[in-house]
């Protein structure tokens, strides 16, 4: 249990779904799918985030809506555990320990106490069965789930590869070319295997396995791309089969519409395809969904399908086919050649997207802000075939540059390109204003921007490094072709080089002041205006991996780490070597808004964190065992406003918050807060709305109240809320607080009545009203006053004499009879 404040691993985005189907709510309006190891809750309207399931220990590796309450959701996952959620809430309601890892999950309506896993078989490897779990029932909320029932054994470890038949009277699993069905009330098992010599191009294993919703009908996909349609496999000999073809690869998921007249296909094309009627002539396509397909899921009701791709990309399509939305976090990149960057202007991460395209990625909304086509070239999805991407890519300070490298994936020869981007406010996108052919003679190393804002665009210098042995500086010129579209391009202004070393690194200094360029084992610091080495700094053995200058009041230093385990720190006044650790840094990012320094290294299988000052030799915080997985990128993301913490250890956190990537591309990040926490306001705002039920009651009303409120604004009555009900937080916990878990109402009915009384210095509008219209006619009373006090004391003195008390007269009857005393009694006198 992580204690209040500590500081906690948190994953915000990445990852894969790892092959579990995403899932349908009951009524269509939110989607529910396994991202790492906890379960997020889309908006199917909105595209936004509204929930997510996290309590897990691993990788979640399949989801089922409960059959019994379509409000609950089961979840399996690697750490052994299924857990039944409240999803709305976000709420575990009960947690069954198995034991073993769970590789997948299938729950039926015809099994009321019991749930179907695939778990690994025990003292064999790589081999798997699939099991039937009895869930126990008890008070508590952590159970057993011990009492296990082989159901198949030699079964696939993807959920795709098994499937249950029409109303559970079936299961059929499928591996290698073996296909095999269990009758649950015949206890009859039959085995079907196809021929395993491949001929014209054929290949008949199979790849996943989707069972027909109302016939005895089976299909198959296989990994030459065909579809077959199994019937009459009730006989061992005398089953048929169809088969459809157009994928030209694996089949990678099939699914079945609610009636089963349409059957959905997708693979490595991108493209959705609808066979009609189990007819190849009758087919229809949805193309360009931007990555192979990898998971189909229809709705309950039939109207939308979802389709999960291996880049994380989810789309959502209508049942006519036709394209609805895209839920697009943070796209999986083949390889993030171009690190962790950050957008000054939107403080959005940019790394590698689609192929060739950048990706910029939201870390509030965890979601994709948009996408820049860099190669501007269509990829081609062959295996083999030499294709250019993108590389590098640096930002100026102020957002307004944008520089990018894309090369060829030849070894020998690389085709190079240097472009040169410009941020236009009117379109509010990139337009490219330089191309640079061939920038340098062999790969590009590294490259930044040298930018203060207190000289302008004369101050904005580039440069780049290369193993060709040479860093060159480019500048920005006035164009004087007449005919050009912009006033401004770059070129080349300085090659420097050492020895004819490969320049790896290259980084600049707060004041833009000093350039330092690292040729294999040596550093050398060069003068941004004369462009003449100052001095160079050497610590062998070893050549240099990362280099950065410090910051604010530690800007005198220069730390660098070598790939033979040391990280040193040289003072630049004094030109010697201030400290050294032995230390196997891979990751070395200074935080830009403070002088601490974050340094991941990796030992034995692990990650650990190191953050720094380089004025002090000694760390501000570590953290061992960061991650099981292996960190490549780091970075530090200014904060809108700096971060209230309370501990002194986590003050390096306070302004900028750091985020890191994995060799499995998992974003994660360190924080105080849980990633529910993270959430909106009006994310939760939106869940609790959506999740109201539309009656024309409730329409009707809503529209009468703004019907209301709109003519009360044009009489000008003023709008009184009642503040005191929003301010507590007695009626706050009762509404929102889930009812299952609500006390008893004994226990809440003095503190809900408490909280609904008014104080006496609260007063009504009414008394607000009176009290007003008593100060309006004060003046007119003030010439009464005498009368009315005369009147006073002759009816005291009457009082007196008849030894009785009466009773006060209240506000109300002293107005009335103030009225009655003021008017003109004259015209009686004329009778």
């Amino acid at each position: 249990m992580v204690s209040p404040g500590a500081l906690r691993v948190v994953r915000c985005g990445g990852g894969g779904q790892r092959g579990a189907r995403a899932v349908f709510s009951a009524d269509s309006k939110y989607l529910l799918y396994a991202s790492g190891d906890f379960v997020k809750v889309h908006s199917v309207n909105t595209e936004e985030t509204l929930g997510l399931l996290c309590g897990h220990a691993d990788l979640v590796t399949g989801i089922q809506l409960n059959p019994h309450n379509h409000m609950q959701l089961y979840s399996s996952s690697l750490d052994g555990t299924i857990k039944l959620w409240d999803f709305m809430d976000g709420i575990p309601i009960k947690t069954f320990t198995v034991g073993s890892k769970l590789l997948a999950l299938y729950v039926l309506a015809s099994a009321e106490d019991s749930v179907f896993v695939v778990i690994p078989k025990k003292g064999e490897r790589d081999t798997f069965q699939l099991v039937s779990v009895k869930l126990t029932k008890g008070a508590g909320q952590d159970l057993e789930g011990k009492e296990l029932s082989v159901v198949l054994d030699g079964v696939g470890a993807s959920s795709k590869q098994i499937a249950f038949g029409r109303e559970g009277s079936y299961v059929v699993s499928v591996k290698d070319v073996n296909l095999q069905v269990y009758f649950f009330k015949r206890k009859l098992l039959n085995r079907f295997s196809l021929s395993t010599v491949k001929t014209k191009g054929g290949d008949n294993r199979f790849s996943c396995v989707v069972c027909h919703p109302t016939e005895d009908c089976i299909a198959t996909g296989h990994a030459d791309g065909k579809i077959r349609l199994w019937r009459n496999f009730h006989h061992k000999k005398g089953y048929t089969y169809s088969a459809l073809h157009w994928h030209h690869d694996t089949v990678m998921d099939l699914a079945y519409s609610l009636e089963g007249t349409r059957l959905l296909s997708g693979g490595v094309e991108s493209v959705l395809v609808q066979w009609h009627n189990e007819s190849s002539c009758q087919k229809d396509f949805l193309p360009r969904l931007g990555s192979p397909i990898e998971c189909i899921s229809m709705s309950s009701d039939g109207v939308l399908c979802c389709t999960l791709h291996t880049d994380n990309r989810i789309s959502i399509i209508n049942s006519n086919l036709r394209f609805s939305r895209s839920i697009q976090g943070l796209i999986k990149s083949r390889d993030v050649k171009t690190g962790l960057v950050v957008d000054p202007r939107t403080k959005a991460l940019v790394l590698n997207g689609e192929p060739g395209h950048l990706q910029f990625y939201s870390l509030q909304s965890d979601q994709q802000l948009f996408s820049l086509d860099i190669v501007q070239r269509q990829y081609i999805h062959q295996a083999g075939l030499k294709q250019s991407d993108l590389v590098k890519v640096a930002f100026s300070a102020r957002g307004t540059w944008l520089a990018t490298v894309e090369e060829s994936e030849e070894v020998a020869d690389p085709e190079l390109q240097l472009k040169l981007w410009f941020y236009s406010e009117e379109t509010q996108s990139f337009a490219l204003n330089t191309r640079i052919n061939t920038p340098h003679d062999n790969h590009i190393t590294d490259m930044c921007f040298r930018d203060m804002d207190e000289l302008g665009d004369d101050s904005l210098i580039l440069v780049t490094t290369g193993r060709d042995c040479v860093f060159k500086v480019w500048v920005m010129v006035e164009d004087s072709d007449p005919e050009a579209h912009q006033s401004v391009s770059w070129s080349c202004d300085f090659v420097g080089s050492y020895h004819n070393y490969q320049a790896t690194n290259c980084c600049f200094s707060e004041d833009g002041s000093l350039l330092a360029v690292s040729f294999e084992e040596t550093v050398t610091v060069w003068d941004s205006l004369t462009w003449d080495l100052k001095c160079t700094f050497c610590h062998p053995p070893g050549n240099i991996r990362n280099i950065c200058f410090g910051r604010l009041t530690c800007s005198k230093y220069l730390i660098g780490a070598t790939d033979y385990g040391f990280l040193c720190c040289w003072n630049l006044l004094t030109c010697a070597l201030e400290w050294s650790a032995h230390l196997n840094v891979v990751v070395l990012q200074p935080d830009p808004l403070s002088e601490h320094i974050a340094a991941v290294s990796w030992l034995s299988k692990e990650s650990s964190l190191f953050v720094f000052k380089p004025s002090e030799p000694w760390p501000v915080y570590i953290q061992r065992n960061l991650c099981k997985e292996k960190i490549l990128l780091a970075a530090f993301v200014p904060r809108d406003e700096p971060e209230t913490i309370s501990s002194e250890k986590y003050l390096w956190l306070r302004k900028s918050q750091l985020f890191f990537l994995t060799d499995t591309q998992e974003l994660m990040t360190l924080s105080t807060k849980s990633l529910e926490e993270r959430l909106t306001p009006s994310s939760k705002q939106l869940a609790v709305e959506e999740s109201l039920p539309v009656t024309p009651f409730s329409v009707l009303l809503g529209k009468h109240r703004c019907q209301q409120a709109q003519e009360d604004t044009d009489l000008g009555k003023p709008v009184v809320h009642n503040k005191q009900e929003q301010a507590s937080p007695a009626v706050k916990e009762l509404l929102h607080t889930p009812a299952h878990v609500l006390p008893s109402a004994s226990f809440l009915c003095t503190i809900f009545i408490n909280s609904l009384l008014i104080s006496k210095e609260n007063k009504s509008a009414e008394e607000v009203a009176d009290e007003v219209e008593m100060e309006s006619e004060k003046a007119e009373d003030d010439s009464d006053e005498e009368d009315v006090t005369a009147m006073e004391q002759e009816d005291t003195s009457h009082m007196e004499l008849l030894g009785e008390m009466t009773c006060k007269l209240s506000k109300s009857q002293e107005k009335e009879l103030r009225k009655i005393r003021k008017m003109d009694y004259s015209w009686i006198s004329a009778f």
